[in-house]
C-alpha cells in the first residue's frame, strides 16, 4: 500500500463529506469570474476556510476548466503555518488524500530538486499544513487526474523559490499554483488599502514591494513573480475581497486575492497581436482619405483579443517628438474600436496640433498603451498619496467634480519626481498645484504596450 498523507483540515476548513464538498466547490467555480483568452500557466489563490475564501478561490480556478485533461502535473506551493521549515519541504509519501480521492505525488519531479540545498524532505511539515490541502479539492474538481508536486515554503528567499520553479516549469502539461492569503486581522478599510497595494505590486511584477504583512505566502508569491519575469508571464487580478465581504465581521478581516499569470505572447487581450500598430496606421490612413473619419470595422473578422473590451491610449510621434495623444477609458467598446477611435483622434483632433498631413503620415511612429482596469487609490493626504505611488509603473487618474485628467506611466520619464508628477496632473485637470479637497479622487492603472 502506498504511504498516504491524510486530510488534516477536512470538516474544519471545508466539508468532510464528498458530496457536500463537491457541491460547494462546484458552486464556487460556477460563481467565479471567467476571464476571456488563453488559460493561465500559473495562478495564486487563497487558502482560508471555504466559507471565507472559497468564492475568491473559485474565481481563480474557474479559469482552469479548459485545461481539464491537458494538465498532467501541478506544482503547488504554500507557506508553512504549523511546523518550522528551512527552505522548501517536499514530502516522501506517495499520495495526498482528500474526501474527493487520492492524488499521486510526482516523485520523479521531486528527485529533480535533490541537489538544491534549499529543498528538504519532511512529511512532518506537510502533515498539519492547510495551505496546500485546501487547494486540492478545487484542483481535483476542475482538472480531474493529475500528479502533484507539493512544496511547503518556510525560511527561504524569493530567489530560492524561483530556482525551484525553473526546474519544474515544464510546458503546457504543468500548472503552477501558489497558495496565499493577503493581510491578516486588520480593520476592513486598512485591510482593503493594504490588499490593493499588494495586488498592485503583483500586477506590476514588483515582488520586493510586497510587505511582510501583505501576504502570508509572500515568499512563494515573490518566487513566482521572479520566475514569471524570466518566462514571459504577466499577472492579472481576477478577484480581490476579504472576509468582511464574504462571511465575517469587519473589525478584523483577512484579505484574499485571485490572480492569473499568462504568457504575454498568448492569444489574449492582455497580450495584443503584434499587428495592432499596423491596424492603427491603417485607420489613420483611412481618415486621411475620408474626411478624418475612422473606418467601419467588421469585428467578426478580427482576432479574439481585439474584440475584447479594453481601454487604450494611442500616441503619435514624428522623429521622437510628440505629434498627438488621445485615449479612451470606455470599456464598453472593443479594443479594436478604441484603437481606431483614439488613433484618428490623436491624428486629427488633438488640440495641441493641427490635423495630420499625408507627408507627416509617411514618417509617423505609433505607440498603443492598453490599460489595465483602474483601481481606486484612496489617500487621506497628499503625503499618503505620494507614498503609495509607484514611479515608472503607475498611470494615474484624478477626478474632482467636473475636473479630471490622466497621465500614462510613460509620463514618469519626463516627471520622475512624484510631487512634480501629481502637480502636473492637477494642472492638466484645471486644478491648482497643491490642490486637495474632500471630493478629490485618484485611481491608478498599469499599461501593456502593443508591439
Amino acid at each position: 500500500m502506498p504511504e498516504v498523507r491524510s486530510p488534516a483540515v477536512a470538516g474544519q476548513f471545508y466539508p468532510a463529506d464528498p458530496v457536500s464538498l463537491r457541491t460547494s466547490v462546484r458552486e464556487y467555480l460556477e460563481a467565479g469570474h471567467r476571464p476571456g483568452g488563453a488559460p493561465p500557466k500559473a495562478l495564486i489563490a487563497p487558502h482560508a476556510g471555504y466559507v471565507y475564501s472559497g468564492p475568491i478561490a473559485g474565481s481563480a480556478y474557474a479559469a482552469l476548466e479548459p485545461l481539464r485533461g491537458r494538465i498532467e502535473r501541478v506544482v503547488l506551493l504554500g507557506p508553512a503555518h504549523r511546523v518550522f521549515v528551512r527552505g522548501l519541504a517536499a514530502p516522501t509519501v506517495e499520495v495526498f488524500a482528500t474526501p474527493l480521492g487520492e492524488v499521486a505525488i510526482d516523485q520523479s519531479a521531486i528527485a529533480m530538486l535533490a541537489d538544491l540545498p534549499q529543498v528538504t524532505l519532511s512529511d512532518r511539515a506537510h502533515a498539519p499544513e492547510h495551505s496546500l490541502e485546501v487547494q486540492l479539492p478545487f484542483l481535483q474538481e476542475v482538472l480531474g487526474q493529475f500528479t502533484l508536486v507539493p512544496l511547503v515554503v518556510g525560511d527561504a528567499t524569493g530567489g530560492e523559490v524561483a530556482e525551484v520553479l525553473d526546474r519544474l516549469w515544464g510546458g503546457d502539461e504543468t500548472l503552477i499554483v501558489v497558495s496565499s492569503d493577503l493581510s491578516h486581522y486588520l480593520d476592513y478599510e486598512t485591510a482593503r488599502h493594504m490588499d490593493e497595494a499588494t495586488s498592485h505590486a503583483i500586477e506590476a511584477m514588483h515582488p520586493e514591494q510586497i510587505e511582510t504583512e501583505g501576504a502570508c505566502g509572500r515568499i512563494p508569491v515573490q518566487g513566482l513573480l521572479l520566475a514569471a519575469r524570466d518566462h514571459g508571464l504577466r499577472p492579472t487580478t481576477v478577484d480581490l475581497r476579504n472576509s468582511g465581504d464574504t462571511a465575517g465581521p469587519r473589525d478584523g478581516v483577512v484579505g484574499y486575492g485571485a490572480y492569473l499569470l499568462k504568457p504575454e505572447t498568448s492569444n489574449d487581450a492582455s497580450s495584443p497581436s503584434r499587428s495592432l500598430k499596423r491596424f492603427a496606421l491603417e485607420c489613420i490612413e483611412h481618415g486621411l482619405d475620408h474626411e478624418q473619419r475612422p473606418p467601419k470595422i467588421a469585428e467578426r473578422d478580427l482576432p479574439d483579443e481585439w474584440r475584447t473590451p479594453r481601454a487604450c491610449f494611442t500616441t503619435l510621434r514624428l522623429a521622437g517628438e510628440l505629434r498627438g495623444c488621445m485615449g479612451s477609458f470606455d470599456v464598453t467598446q472593443s479594443l479594436a474600436m478604441n484603437v481606431a477611435r483614439t488613433a484618428c483622434r490623436a491624428a486629427f483632433e488633438d488640440p495641441r496640433f493641427g490635423p495630420l498631413s499625408r507627408e507627416e503620415f509617411d514618417r509617423l511612429e505609433v505607440e498603443i498603451s492598453i490599460l489595465g482596469e483602474p483601481q481606486p487609490l484612496p489617500a487621506d493626504s497628499r503625503a499618503e498619496l505620494i507614498a503609495r505611488l509607484v514611479p515608472g509603473v503607475d498611470g494615474l487618474i484624478v477626478r474632482d467634480g467636473p475636473h479630471q485628467a490622466t497621465f500614462l506611466p510613460d509620463v514618469w520619464g519626463s516627471l520622475p519626481d512624484p510631487d512634480d508628477f501629481v502637480d502636473a496632473l492637477l494642472t492638466k485637470a484645471g486644478l491648482p498645484t497643491g490642490h486637495w479637497s474632500p471630493i478629490l479622487q485618484f485611481e491608478r492603472y498599469t499599461t501593456t504596450k502593443a508591439d
